[in-house]
């Protein structure tokens, strides 16, 4: 079985957003209260509880670069929370979500064409780690699969 990890937003650009409330696009964060399904914070790798407030900011992947390189709308709570680490299972800004996609890169940063699928969130942990076992795979990005929005980089484990 291949074990992987899923990796957060990172903590400096949580941080940058929540204090500067300007995104990677130069335009402001948007404040917005969880009152339904669709809040999935990047940075705690949690869905917004109601009555939370949540920022909705243009940010620039850190992966990949070159060709495929995309800015992606994200969700952070606008309060601090602890970057998640989730090992060897999908957090739940994933599996809550009806559709999402997989999009595979190798370790030049290039699009796995052949790799890529689109399932339901719960549903797609069996495919990851089969399609996780390609030695071309340097890591994952799980996006939702209609908006496109960025959920969690995925990365094998040794």
């Amino acid at each position: 079985m291949t074990h992987f990890r899923c990796v957060p937003m990172d903590t400096p650009s949580a941080q940058r957003f929540r204090a500067t409330r300007v995104d990677d696009r130069g335009g402001p964060a948007h404040s917005r209260i969880v009152d339904g399904p669709g809040f999935p914070c990047r940075h705690c790798l949690k869905l917004g509880k109601p009555g939370e407030e949540m920022l909705l900011v243009s940010w620039d992947l850190p992966l990949p670069q070159g060709p495929y390189w995309t800015p992606s709308p994200v969700f952070l709570h606008a309060r601090d929370c602890e970057a998640a680490v989730a090992e060897d299972a999908l957090p739940e800004t994933v599996t809550a979500n009806m559709i999402v996609s997989l999009r595979h890169y190798d370790a030049a940063g290039m699009c796995l064409y052949d790799l890529g699928m689109v399932g339901a969130g719960d549903a797609v942990e069996g495919p990851l780690r089969e399609r996780l076992a390609d030695p071309r795979v340097a890591y994952v990005n799980i996006h939702t699969a209609r908006p496109g929005c960025w959920l969690t980089r995925v990365e094998k484990l040794p």
